[in-house]
């Protein structure tokens, strides 16, 4: 028996120490490589794979000189910069593991009249003061040679959009020179110069959109004609703004440029109400000019050829996302064709959307159908199923009966889509128009397929990038100013600035939440509470009936001479309400301790089930196993 014990103690001695030995293997292993698993469900902290694509090339060192104020004093604001400080050096970390030795992370504590902080503001840093005046740096600098671009300041409520800002800036470091975008547009976008008349009386004519203004100070603006029929290499992104009546060469022009791997976003229209604006204004300079003509846009040789159809006669008018306007003697009106999405109509999992909480789309159209082979879509922004497609020119002029005769269709519809992928061409015959040359020289032959991936965005509205329906101009002493009223400008800066980036900036998708509720909890949670409130419900309406019929019997009066006094008939059925009004009131209160006892009650339950539920199990399978080892020995 002696040796039986023995030798079970010399097994399980030499168990205790391979497993120890296992351990330390592990942990030396992991120390060398660090082993990173993530199991969260939407795969918050993985790298995307436009990051992936963009270290993946990197074939120089690239220098972060990461900065973080490592402040005594802990506040609220500190420890929230610093809990957001570590989150951010665990995504660096992670670039480092796929880029390798060519991401080199440098890190540095900018406290006052030092070092660190001269190189922060070198590097165009950005210091916030929080409570106290102290300041507290907390921000990035990246470095290739003498280039170097800086994130002056990472805001924690930029988390989502945290590894896109990163990676756009890593790619920006190599490439300094500000991008050249071309715009197109009917509209008098870049302002317009004051006819004859205007000079005369010394007015000036409108100016540049705010939008042009925004874009030209961070990219290379060209205008060019809608007759052009070529785009220019160096033309990183065109923006078609309403284009209007569009030639078949110009959308050919357009066409190769897709396929050479330009990238192109489109504001088209249906019915575009300053379009319509600006017809009036010709016809009142010139009567004899004939009545408005059409007002609506689109891409009708481009957008068959990708899978897709925009009807240009009709808009989209939702209930979920009307709008209300001033209507006849300023009283508001709600326009359901004036659409003002909410974070329940943007694509909250894209880079250019997910910041945005509200866009404003006025006579906005709809993109249907479905790409061709090669081309994948993304629905940025899209109505409710609570709507339906109506004529653009009734809707323009509505008086209230669209309101009146809504029939939802049940359909979510499509209103700013983008396209990626390699684009076939619209134009397998080539240039429109070479068959009637008369030359006898062989036209230049044109791509039928793209070179390499390329994007295109189409938004069914032009008018929402316009002044009147993006910000509210003010006169203050400093001047004129600007104030957004929603985020139609920010969407198409992002839409441009992401498409001027690298192709691989288009694949990184917003980081998940990481906030988990427990939802099978609070479903337990909402069925007690709708236990609980059906008996509420019921007490407070025998309550009410109760308060109802002892004010009908204090109103009762015999004749006018006596109108203050009851019969003891009446006095007994008062008192007999009294009591009741005072026992369901003691019912009431008691009904509602109850359902918040039954709540807290539930939380505890499962509090004490997630700390005790694990060591349990654990407990007991060690248990079963030393019962099953102890019956097999004495079997021996």
């Amino acid at each position: 028996m002696q040796k039986k014990s023995f030798s079970t103690l010399l097994y399980s001695s030499a168990g205790i120490i391979v497993m120890l030995a296992i351990v330390i293997a592990v942990n030396v292993l992991t120390g060398v490589r660090p082993v990173r698993v993530d199991l969260t469900k939407e795969k918050a902290y993985t790298l995307s794979d436009g990051t992936r694509a963009v270290l993946q090339k990197l074939d120089t060192p690239i220098k972060i000189r990461f900065y973080c104020t490592q402040a005594e004093n802990a506040t609220p604001d500190t420890v929230a910069l610093k809990a957001y400080a570590r989150t951010v050096e665990d995504l660096l970390q992670e670039y480092q593991q796929v880029a390798g030795k060519n991401f080199v992370i440098e890190k540095y504590d900018p406290q006052p009249d030092s070092d660190a902080e001269d190189s922060a503001r070198l590097d165009g840093l950005e210091p916030q003061t929080l409570t106290g005046d102290d300041q507290f740096y907390l921000g990035l600098s990246v470095n290739l040679a003498d280039q170097h671009v800086a994130i002056p300041f990472l805001d924690p409520g930029r988390d989502r959009q945290l590894e896109y800002d990163l990676t756009r800036a890593i790619t920006r470091v190599f490439t300094p020179d500000k991008p050249i975008v071309a715009v197109m547009s009917s509209l008098p976008v870049f302002g317009q110069p004051p006819n004859p008349m205007m000079e005369e009386s010394g007015q000036t004519g409108p100016p540049p959109w705010t939008l042009i203004s925004q874009l030209q100070d961070d990219f290379s603006l060209r205008h060019l004609d809608l007759t052009a029929d070529k785009i220019d290499d160096d033309v990183k992104v065109l923006l078609l703004i309403h284009p209007k009546d569009i030639s078949e060469q110009t959308q050919y022009a357009i066409d190769q440029f897709i396929l050479r791997g330009g990238k192109v976003i489109a504001l088209l229209d249906a019915e575009s109400i300053l379009d319509v604006r600006q017809q009036q204004q010709q016809q009142q300079q010139n009567p004899m000019g004939g009545g408005p003509g059409n007002a609506s846009s689109t891409l009708d040789k481009l957008l068959p050829a990708w899978g897709l159809a925009f009807d240009s006669s009709k808009v989209v008018a939702d209930l979920n996302f009307k709008l209300e306007l001033n209507g006849p003697n300023g009283q508001p009106t709600e326009a359901p064709a004036f659409l003002g999405l909410n974070s329940d109509g943007i694509n909250r999992d894209d880079i250019a959307t997910s910041p945005l909480d509200s866009v404003w789309l006025p006579l906005c159209g709809a993109f249907t159908g479905s790409p061709v082979a090669g081309l994948q879509e993304t629905v940025l922004l899209h109505s409710s199923t609570q709507a339906e497609l109506v004529d653009g020119t009734a809707a323009s002029m509505d008086d209230g009966s669209l309101l009146n005769d809504f029939k939802t269709t049940g359909v979510s519809y499509a209103l700013a889509v983008r396209l990626t992928g390699k684009f076939p061409t619209a134009f397998p015959n080539g240039r429109p128009g070479d068959d009637n040359a008369t030359t006898n020289a062989p036209a230049p032959a044109g791509l039928k397929v793209s070179q390499v991936d390329s994007s295109v965005v189409l938004i069914g509205d032009s008018d929402f990038a316009a002044d009147n329906f993006s910000i509210s101009k003010s006169d203050s002493p400093f001047g004129a100013m600007a104030t957004p009223l929603n985020a139609n400008l920010n969407l198409l800066l992002n839409l441009v600035e992401q498409l001027t980036g690298d192709n691989s900036l288009i694949a990184i998708r917003s980081r998940a939440t990481t906030h988990h509720p427990f939802t099978r909890i609070e479903s337990m949670e909402a069925s007690a509470e709708a236990q609980g409130e059906a008996k509420i419900t019921e007490l407070q309406n025998s309550l009410n009936d109760t308060q109802q019929r002892l004010d009908e019997l204090q109103a009762q009066k015999k004749d006018q001479s006596q109108q203050l006094i009851l019969s003891s008939e009446q006095r007994t059925e008062l008192d007999n309400f009294r009591k009741k009004q005072a026992e369901v009131d003691r019912e009431l209160i008691q009904a509602r301790k109850d359902l918040r006892k039954e709540v807290v009650s539930l939380e505890t339950r499962i509090k004490w089930l997630n700390i005790f539920a694990v060591p349990l199990a654990v407990t007991l399978v060690g248990v079963l196993v030393a019962f099953v080892k102890r019956k097999k020995n004495s079997a021996q």
